[in-house]
């Protein structure tokens, strides 16, 4: 160790060192990336991905209308699992509004809810859970057990027989007990809640890392400017080096949804053409940030520090790993930013639930704007880098 130390000045030591500071200052990029991303990444982490499901918007039939009902609803209201969005006349128009996604969850309150409730009888209480993130779907269904325990309980307090939702009880005993119903994912699967997320990840990481790597490879090597010399005009030219990656890209769109039915047997329920049309917008997304990425680089290792910066961000605003509906109200907006988002939900909606472009037409057209912006903004930018 001290013949490793010996010899060194440590005046030198102090110049060089001061050069290096003095290095990283004149490159803003790679200070932002050391001090400002583990600040972005650590808040929009620690926001966004939250186990806990909160506010789960919650329909309510109730076809009782009595006092007893009413309880029952004020009970799941109250709690801060479900936001109560409002009561529907029928089941059928519950369901039409879980279909069409305003609706995480429904209860449906049968007619003979008080009679049987005050014969000691036990009326059953359905809960109608969208099933297509299975872990939400869960955690959902123990908040409305915890709740009718409650309910049950309090009914035990006030002089009423009661007996736990989940448990047996004497036919003297009036009770409520809970009947769960899953929509799109009777069985719970897990992995079609994940793989589908991750379909939408592959499109975009994926085709801004080569993007910005292929770009770059050609200014260092020297290749770009001969092109530039050329009868092709600057648009031409970049247009040209996408049309082949997005033919790569488009082959493997293919191929994921190859193994997403064969390996994981997610059902198609809905139009294939709609989510490969989706992931077409979202690889020419990719491909723009890419490009603008390698626009505000020189070097490879920059532009894989501005990726670092921006591609963790986009995955945790995406939904991919939890649900949007999970993150705080003040950051759920900002989420519209991310093509994973909008295609993650044409995804999974249209596979799991089998919705249509009447239902997605928001998340197309926001994809489509998106891909026209970060388009128009990558030529331009490398229109105006060139000249």
């Amino acid at each position: 160790m001290a013949a490793t130390f010996r010899g060194v000045s440590f005046d030198r030591l102090r110049a060089l060192a001061r050069k290096e500071f003095i290095q990283i200052r004149r490159d803003p990029r790679l200070a932002m990336t050391i001090l400002v991303q583990p600040i972005v990444a650590s808040l929009l982490i620690g926001f966004a991905l939250n186990a806990t499901v909160s506010q789960v918007r919650l329909g309510v039939a109730d076809g009782s209308r009595t006092a007893e009902s009413r309880d029952l609803v004020s009970a799941l209201g109250e709690s801060e699992s479900f936001h109560l969005v409002g009561g529907y006349a029928s089941s059928a128009l519950l369901g039409t509004a879980l279909g069409r996604g305003d609706l995480d969850a429904g209860v449906l309150i049968p007619v003979d809810f008080a009679r049987d409730l005050e014969r000691g009888r036990r009326p059953t209480v359905q809960v109608i859970l969208n099933a297509t993130n299975a872990n939400t779907a869960a955690i959902a269904q123990g908040y409305a057990e915890t709740i009718l325990e409650d309910y049950n309980r309090r009914r035990r307090l006030d002089g009423a027989p009661a007996a736990p939702a989940s448990g047996f009880a004497p036919a003297h005993s009036g009770s409520v007990q809970l009947q769960p119903a899953f929509l799109y994912n009777p069985g719970l699967v897990t992995s079609w809640f994940i793989v589908t997320g991750v379909f939408g990840l592959l499109m975009v990481l994926d085709t801004s890392i080569v993007a910005s790597a292929t770009m770059l490879r050609e200014r260092e090597t020297g290749t770009l400017e001969q092109l530039l010399m050329s009868p092709a005009g600057t648009t031409e030219i970049v247009l040209a080096k996408f049309a082949p990656l997005f033919a790569l890209m488009c082959v493997m769109i293919v191929t994921v949804t190859a193994v997403l039915r064969l390996a994981f047997h997610v059902p198609f329920q809905g139009s294939l053409g709609l989510v490969w049309a989706s992931a077409a917008l979202c690889i020419l997304c990719g491909i723009g940030i890419g490009t603008v990425i390698a626009t505000f680089s020189r070097t490879a290792q920059q532009a894989l520090l501005t990726a670092f910066f921006v591609n963790p961000s986009l995955v945790t605003l995406s939904g991919v790993l939890t649900p949007i509906e999970a993150m705080p109200r003040w950051l759920q907006p900002v989420t519209v930013i991310s093509p994973i988002t909008h295609f993650v939900t044409i995804a999974r909606t249209a596979l799991l639930k089998g919705g249509g472009l009447a239902e997605l037409w928001p998340h197309v057209a926001a994809l489509a704007v998106l891909t026209l912006v970060l388009l128009t903004l990558s030529v331009w930018r490398f229109r105006k880098q060139m000249a």
